[in-house]
């Protein structure tokens, strides 16, 4: 998973109600800190928070993609996004219904 931390996602600047490190540690608590990547922009700030959820390798080459998930500003979320990717994620466990209210399309470019 990588998780957008930049000048918009995890900004207290723009979204001064949400607890960004919060989020990322509850992450890393449930799914490893191998599992969780920090990045730079995704260029896709106008949807921040941003997370990418990528498939497993061998979920990958059954022809799985990465899933852009945006607006990821509510704790409450974080454990359903947590609980897919221990079900196995993109390719292997069914997006739950209220993660696909958070579906987002990648930047040109990315994906």
């Amino acid at each position: 998973m990588t998780v957008c931390r930049d000048c918009c996602c995890g900004s207290p600047r723009k979204h001064p109600d949400v607890d960004h490190a919060g989020q990322v540690a509850r992450l890393r608590a449930a799914l490893g800190q191998a599992g969780v990547r920090v990045s730079g922009c995704l260029d896709a700030c106008e949807r921040s928070n941003i997370v990418v959820v990528h498939p497993t390798p061998a979920a990958r080459r059954a022809g799985a993609r990465p899933v852009w998930l945006g607006y990821l500003l509510d704790d409450a979320v974080i454990g359903d996004l947590t609980a897919w990717v221990e079900a196995g994620g993109p390719g292997v466990a069914p997006l739950p219904e209220i993660l696909s209210l958070y579906l987002t399309k990648a930047p040109a470019g990315q994906g």
